[in-house]
């Protein structure tokens, strides 16, 4: 199977084209390698693919999301059989500091991805969704076949118009569509942009972590592998219509169209405090904390019901938050030699 993965030199989009590389499919990985965040790792992740030795399989493409003629030039090149789509301007934080440059990548991009399914008849578009799209509500846990109407960033708001936007080629193009709303990923190679290699960062710094909320948060923590084994799960079952859709009743998650949405998370929350805690038994440092109150466009708490992802395709997370620093302390102090 040929399939493009977008983002593919980004945290997940680098361990999907792993995992795709290893079962014996083809891969079409594009990127721009951007500076939002130090584009050395991001290098050093492509390095990685294309020293494994099956890289003949594999294929870099740098292009930006948004350049239309780019992106119709890739689909006309390579006549993928699936497409992985990773790639967007990511982060909560950042969304109110820079808002075009997630219209730029998360809408006008996912645009020219969804023209690029349609007019080349594309089995399947898998793409990135986030739990940050449930937004307001506090109901736990957070559940596919419950609205998200109220999303409180410019972020969440994009990633949950690439749903609507997917529904409507679905609908209008018999494009199967399924988007995974990813909850809180972490582990090795992870982006310098998200808390545990921030804290991690910090601490070996002997610098103090900023803990937000006081440290009240929980979010469901998701290690980066057990992702990557749903969303390759999930490529490679198309989305069909529900024969069961309510037209005068309608679920949020499911449709009359080719089109599915999925929680994917480890399904157990787990409290900011003990989450440093972990990681200073890893690093074997305490962390010098500044408290801090909620910062803007965040959310108190996270938790997936991924019922759906285990039910039908037999997804089930396994790695602890123990194992999953582990994993990333290993990785850190490896990579940066500290």
């Amino acid at each position: 199977m040929r399939v493009l993965v977008t983002g593919a030199a980004g945290f997940i989009g680098s361990f999907t084209t792993h995992r795709l590389l290893e079962r014996g499919d083809e891969v079409i990985g594009l990127d721009n390698l951007n500076d939002y965040y130090d584009p050395t790792l991001k290098q050093a992740r492509l390095d990685g693919i294309q020293s494994r030795p099956d890289a003949d399989r594999f294929s870099f493409v740098k292009a930006d999301l948004e350049d239309n003629a780019a992106m119709e030039q890739l689909f006309k090149a390579h006549q993928f059989d699936r497409v992985v789509h990773l790639a967007a301007q990511a982060g909560v934080r950042y969304s109110l500091e820079n808002p075009r440059a997630y219209i730029s990548a998360n809408i006008v991009g996912f645009l020219n991805i969804l023209e690029g399914c349609r007019h080349h008849k594309i089995d399947h578009l898998v793409y990135a969704s986030t739990s940050s799209a449930f937004g307001s509500d506090t109901a736990m846990p957070f559940s596919e076949h419950r609205g998200a109407g109220h999303p409180i960033t410019l972020y969440a708001a994009t990633k949950r118009s690439n749903e609507l936007m997917a529904h409507s080629y679905a609908s209008l193009f018999d494009l199967p569509c399924t988007g995974l709303r990813f909850f809180t990923v972490y582990g090795p190679w992870g982006r310098p942009d998200m808390a545990l290699f921030k804290f991690a960062k910090a601490m070996l710094n002997g610098e103090p972590i900023d803990v937000y909320n006081y440290g009240k948060h929980q979010r469901d923590f998701t290690y980066v592998e057990d992702i990557v084994e749903g969303v390759v799960r999930v490529l490679d079952h198309p989305a069909e219509p529900d024969p069961t859709y309510d037209t005068g009743n309608p679920d949020p998650a499911v449709s009359h169209a080719p089109w599915r949405i999925y929680n994917i998370g480890n399904g157990k929350p787990v409290g900011l405090m003990h989450y440093i805690e972990v990681l200073e038994q890893k690093l074997g440092i305490e962390a010098q904390k500044n408290m801090l109150p909620m910062q803007p466009g965040d959310i108190e708490a996270t938790w997936a019901d991924s019922t759906d992802l285990s039910k039908t395709l037999g997804y089930q997370p396994s790695t602890s938050v123990e194992e999953g620093v582990g994993a990333f302390v290993d990785w850190y102090r490896e990579y940066y030699q500290v």
